[in-house]
């Protein structure tokens, strides 16, 4: 069984897993606008990706006999100056998520609740992951910049992400 304080927190996280996968689909849109379908591919694979981490939130407290509560989801940003500022928001993004999981891993300690202990480790791996594609990808805009041929190609290598639902692999 949760504590109150552990299920209030993770029913916090579950919200703020919706609240990425809305911005990744903002960035979608954006993409889509700037007729760019791989980076478009890639934000639509990382809004699905959100949404499976929200889920195994969910999964997860309502199987340790707690209570999901749902919550409003802010709005989120939709414009950027251009891809390179995108990428630099997602990984301004990914560290923030890092440093909730981060956060929710004490908690846990805290709590000496052995078992979210345990979940989140799944979590702690797929943000050092999450944090190094990204930064891939900035790196890669940075150097290209002003360079729309080899911004064309990055698009075409994005375009052949495939979304794998990671989140009940263990």
């Amino acid at each position: 069984m949760l504590s109150k304080r552990i299920e209030k927190e993770l029913n916090n996280q579950v919200n703020a897993e919706y609240w990425s996968a809305y911005f990744y689909l903002s960035m979608a849109a954006y993409f889509e606008n700037k007729n760019l379908p791989g980076f478009t591919n890639w934000m639509k694979v990382q809004y699905q990706e959100e949404i499976s981490h929200a889920l195994k939130f969910f999964d997860y407290i309502n199987e340790r006999n707690g209570r999901v509560l749902l919550k409003p989801v802010d709005a989120v940003k939709t414009e950027w100056k251009d891809e390179i500022e995108v990428f630099d928001d997602t990984f301004k993004h990914e560290q923030k998520v890092t440093g909730l999981i981060n956060n929710l891993v004490n908690i846990a300690l805290e709590e000496k609740d052995h078992a979210t202990h345990n979940m989140l480790q799944w979590y702690v791996s797929e943000q050092v992951e999450e944090e190094s594609n990204v930064n891939e990808i900035l790196q890669q805009l940075k150097m290209l910049e002003g360079n729309k041929h080899g911004l064309l190609m990055l698009d075409r290598e994005l375009k052949q992400r495939m979304f794998v639902d990671e989140t009940n692999q263990q």
